[in-house]
């Protein structure tokens, strides 16, 4: 396994870490690894947009707009 030492984090940063790592039940070492893997893994933007859309109710109720234009032939000159 690789190490990382961060240099300059700031004390408020470090105790917030600090404060979370005991809610979660671990030391500061798995939090930082945690919070580390988890930014590391971004979901698919189709995923992450679909996530967005549940968290304020789905897009079920959205309105689609009639789509009524008819296509246009492409003219090659």
């Amino acid at each position: 396994m690789s190490s990382i030492v961060v240099r300059g984090l700031d004390d408020a940063v470090k105790q917030e870490i600090a404060a979370q790592a005991k809610e979660h039940g671990r030391s500061m070492e798995a939090e930082v690894r945690a919070i580390l893997t988890k930014a590391a893994r971004r979901p698919h933007i189709g995923v992450a947009l679909l996530a967005a859309a549940q968290d304020v109710g789905g897009i079920d109720g959205l309105p689609v707009p009639a789509r009524d234009d008819v296509a246009r032939a492409v003219e090659f000159e």
